[in-house]
């Protein structure tokens, strides 16, 4: 059985396009209160660099996001390098090279689970785009 028949019935590619737009906004929303807490400098870490890096990178996140949205191909590219590139920055904290509270406690493959949403949103555009 063709598990895709069971989609509901309207405009072409109208539920891909209902998950990316629901995901990317989600998404954006929580990378936008996050930078809202950097520029209020709560939870931040004591290495300067490090809080800049990850201000950029989630800037870059929330750029490609939209883009995304708009269905543009390469902002693909540009979402997973933002993305990949956050992960490493919590690998940087947690292993000891800045000292971040949101590290405690927390088991290594725990950042991962940032790769999940990213993938359902690529999985649904590529859908829309066949």
């Amino acid at each position: 059985m063709n598990t895709l028949a069971a989609l509901p019935k309207g405009p072409p590619h109208l539920v891909p396009r209902l998950i990316i737009i629901a995901l990317a906004s989600l998404f954006i929303f929580y990378h936008i209160t996050m930078l809202a807490d950097f520029v209020r400098w709560n939870d931040q870490t004591s290495d300067a660099i490090y809080n800049c890096v990850q201000a950029a990178l989630r800037v870059g996140i929330i750029v490609s996001l939209a883009l995304v949205v708009l269905g543009k191909r390469f902002a693909l590219w540009t979402m997973w390098l933002s993305i990949g590139g956050l992960i490493m920055t919590h690998y940087w904290a947690h292993f000891g090279m800045v000292e971040a509270d949101f590290t405690i406690d927390r088991h290594p493959l725990s950042y991962l689970k940032g790769l999940i949403m990213p993938s359902i949103v690529t999985m649904a555009f590529l859908y829309r785009r066949r």
